[in-house]
């Protein structure tokens, strides 16, 4: 259900036989939301360029690019600070970053262009464009649309790493997601879910008789004139003027990693591209589905994808970190909220090394890029806010100290959790076995095959394309020493002969390997 402060234009186009006590309601709601007279003022680029760079200190971002639209308008486009550290290239308007996450709304985009196409609805049934698309829940399976995957609300939890660092296929991470179990009740509740994309990226293809990646490129950055916009990381690494990935060491120093490698167009979160042509991005859902007076997909198609489809629940994380909200809400790849009275569409994205954040103000024509080189900061938020403060006339909020403090307060939660691990060893055991009875093949439906090695006495770990060392803790329990995956741990079962029958994994895995017996 559409709540009332969000009236869209297709809204406004079906109004003509409600209710006038609807109406008036419609109405106050539109005054609420109603943009601010201070709205349409001149802005100083001196002061967005004093914003950027009070950002870029207070979070030691290595560097950050920055666009701001307003009324179809680019009339903020530049670079701060490097691309990498040590190395004196300052970041440009065309220097590329991966967008990560928010490249799901590309794929929601093609989707409504398809559907303008009338080639396929929201409500289609996922089978009907992907035959082999499954869920385990058989409710959810039996049910499942194209809608459902595009607003995280399956009952299926992240299972992240079946997607990230995988070593499979986008149709074999497809099928494995159909053998996970359900953790929530189908359509009960919101929860990010990757793998969903790549099945409405997958759709796109099957639909179009192409490929994602084809439909994108010629329907969507062609046109839009995105000339530095790639789908892969190796194309991106192909440019001379690209931003390399940081991550803040032990002493809160920033420093240069290795990228995180995407070597096939994935519609969930490949897309890499400038600050220049992700401002004409903007441009296109700032204007109803128009580009440079050519209309790319329909008003009333761009819409729903803006429209809230699935609550997000205003606790924990999210309502620490949005102290100015009253509702949230899921569209299709946007994020739909009131911040201080006014209606935002947001979304974000990470991947290792690098940060996105897209922001929208419908009401007011304004629109916000901001790409940056540093892994997990909060940055992005806090500077979005200040400019949103900035464009709109807002009183100023110290929003850099606000979202460190939530990053120390989390900081300290998660040395909490660390130290009541610690606090649970049991000091001077061992394992049930020696090392070389743990040793073996394991499997797991939708998980597959993870080895168990022995190398310089030293169990090993290996999985997808993870290559770990395990460090005992205590009795059958060992820790996985691989911080990409934040460390999880192992705990093996013997079986009524005393053999090792099964290993299970800690979040964010989750899950109960077998062993594979010796035939």
């Amino acid at each position: 259900m559409t709540p009332v402060w969000r009236i869209g234009r297709a809204e406004q186009r079906k109004s003509k036989g409600l209710p006038r006590n609807l109406l008036l309601a419609f109405g106050v709601a539109g005054l609420l939301f109603a943009p601010s007279p201070l709205s349409a003022q001149s802005y100083s680029p001196a002061a967005v360029d004093a914003l950027v760079e009070n950002a870029l200190k207070a979070w030691q971002a290595p560097g950050v690019a920055v666009a701001i639209v307003r009324n179809d308008e680019v009339i903020y486009l530049k670079g701060h600070g490097v691309k990498e550290l040590d190395v004196n290239q300052p970041v440009t308007p065309d220097t590329v970053f991966p967008i990560a996450s928010c490249t799901k709304a590309f794929t929601t985009t093609a989707l409504a262009m398809l559907k303008d196409d009338g080639k396929l609805d929201w409500d289609d049934p996922v089978r009907k464009h992907v035959e082999f698309f499954h869920l385990a829940d058989p409710l959810a399976d039996a049910n499942v649309t194209l809608r459902d995957l595009v607003t995280h609300r399956t009952g299926v939890a992240s299972y992240e790493l079946l997607w990230y660092r995988s070593p499979w296929t986008q149709e074999e991470i497809i099928r494995k997601i159909g053998l996970v179990k359900p953790q929530f009740p189908f359509r009960g509740r919101f929860h990010y879910q990757t793998t969903m994309f790549q099945a409405a990226g997958y759709a796109v293809g099957t639909v179009s008789r192409s490929s994602w990646d084809e439909f994108v490129s010629k329907r969507i950055f062609e046109p839009l004139e995105m000339k530095t916009a790639t789908l892969t990381t190796p194309d991106a690494l192909k440019l001379a003027d690209h931003a390399s990935p940081h991550r803040l060491n032990g002493q809160g120093k920033a420093q240069v990693i290795p990228w995180y490698v995407i070597q096939q167009p994935d519609p969930a979160g490949s897309v890499h591209a400038s600050a220049r042509d992700l401002a004409n991005w903007l441009r296109l859902h700032l204007n109803g589905g128009v580009f440079q007076g050519k209309r790319l997909v329909s008003a009333e198609s761009l819409d729903e994808t803006h429209s809230p489809q699935t609550i997000i629940r205003l606790d924990g994380v999210a309502r620490a970190l949005n102290p100015n909200t009253l509702q949230m809400s899921y569209g299709m790849a946007w994020v739909i909220q009131d911040y201080r009275g006014h209606m935002q569409i947001s979304h974000a994205g990470a991947i290792d090394g690098f940060r996105a954040h897209f922001t929208l103000l419908p009401q007011a024509k304004i629109g916000i890029v901001l790409l940056n080189n540093l892994h997990e900061t909060r940055m992005n938020l806090a500077l979005s806010n200040s400019l949103v403060d900035l464009l709109l006339g807002l009183p100023k909020k110290d929003w850099n100290g606000f979202h460190l403090k939530q990053v120390e307060k989390e900081a300290e939660a998660a040395r909490a959790r660390f130290d009541a691990r610690l606090a649970q060893r049991h000091h001077g055991t061992k394992p049930s076995r020696e090392l070389a009875a743990y040793v073996g093949t394991y499997e797991e439906p939708a998980y597959g095959t993870a080895r168990i090695k022995l190398k310089d006495g030293v169990l090993v770990w290996q999985w997808s394309t993870f290559d770990a060392r395990l460090e005992h803790f205590h009795y059958d329990t060992f820790t996985i020493q691989e911080d990409a995956i934040g460390k999880p741990q192992i705990v093996f079962t013997l079986g009524a002969d005393g053999n090792v029958a099964s290993m299970k994994v800690s979040e964010p895995l989750g899950v109960e390997f077998q062993r594979v017996r010796r035939k």
